[in-house]
């Protein structure tokens, strides 16, 4: 069989037509046991893309982790050609604790590419990098709002990609979000191998959001579908409400400590001078209003019921495309 006929994977040789569950060797434990990370892939007899699929880079974000859940769940990781590749849940260590960074203390989403010798979370990168990601034309990487800001489903991308605008439009997030490509961040070292990734944010940490899931398993559809992977069992919906693009952004921070309560929805489109919130104190003397600083959408509300002066509170958009 000739070398795309074959996927050689960590270690395994998966054919055309095969299903295979192999594990990503992480590392032992301090008690000797073996951290395995499964790597579940589904090829069809018909040759084609390959795509990889993600979350849980970091451990806390299980809305991410759920979404992948359901693909694999549902069947929709089959594709009618080409190669589907699912990783659920990277960070496995983070995973287990609920925790958003390695045992280390490192930020895995900071480390990338990795180093062979380099610390835990440095060698899970380098080795997802190089065992992995070499394989793959697309990667949809799937992750969720930090602490307690909730965000609204987003597709993130940088500005003037071209491949990866149409894919974003495809997928139907009710925003898209330009944003810079972070040093030695997962989807910064994808880019400078050529190999385009949407990444996806929604929801918050240590939450499962139903709509949130939603439309992160049916914007994946509609790219499976777009590529001519998704097999005719699967139905397709339009998305609601997308189109969205938000060119630049800023964040609300909090002028005063206290009691926190938005009066908004994500999602929303406000106006200049708009109440957006309350801030209050426990003792019924204070009562401060957050407002609009101008006209935009809100796509990350803080849902903690405590902030400190400083703290973000809402992201608002300063100039879209729609």
């Amino acid at each position: 069989m000739s070398e795309k006929e074959v996927l050689h994977i960590l270690g395994e040789a998966v054919e055309l037509g095969q299903s295979a569950k192999v594990s990503f060797n992480v590392a032992k434990l301090h008690t000797q046991n073996r951290i395995d990370v499964p790597v579940i892939i589904e090829r069809s007899k018909n040759p084609g893309p390959t795509v990889l699929i993600t979350a849980g880079i970091h451990g806390d974000e299980v809305n991410g982790v759920e979404i992948v859940r359901q693909i694999i769940a549902k069947g929709i990781n089959r594709p009618k050609k080409g190669t589907i590749i699912c990783i659920p849940v990277i960070n496995v260590f983070g995973f287990i604790h609920l925790d958003r960074e390695f045992p280390d203390g490192r930020d895995l989403n900071r480390v990338f590419p990795g180093s062979k010798t380099g610390s835990l979370a440095s060698r899970v990168a380098h080795k997802l990098m190089n065992e992995i990601v070499p394989h793959v034309d697309l990667i949809l990487d799937f992750h969720t709002g930090g602490a307690d800001r909730f965000n609204s489903a987003q597709i993130r991308i940088a500005k003037n990609e071209v491949i990866l605008e149409e894919l974003a439009e495809v997928f139907g997030a009710p925003f898209t979000y330009y944003s810079k490509n972070l040093n030695k961040s997962f989807r910064s070292s994808c880019y400078k191998l050529g190999i385009p990734m949407l990444l996806f944010e929604g929801g918050k940490s240590f939450h499962i959001n139903k709509t949130i899931t939603n439309t992160g398993v049916n914007g994946t559809k509609r790219i499976l579908e777009h590529l001519g992977m998704l097999t005719s069992k699967f139905k397709v919906s339009k998305p609601k409400n997308s189109g969205i693009r938000i060119i630049d952004s800023k964040w609300i921070r909090a002028n005063h400590s206290g009691m926190f309560k938005a009066k908004v929805l994500v999602n929303s489109l406000v106006k200049r001078g708009d109440v957006l919130g309350h801030i209050t104190d426990p003792y019924g003397s204070f009562n401060h209003f957050v407002k609009a600083p101008n006209d935009g959408y809100i796509f990350n509300v803080n849902e903690s019921p405590i902030i400190y002066q400083g703290d973000a509170i809402f992201h608002i958009s300063t100039k879209i495309e729609s």
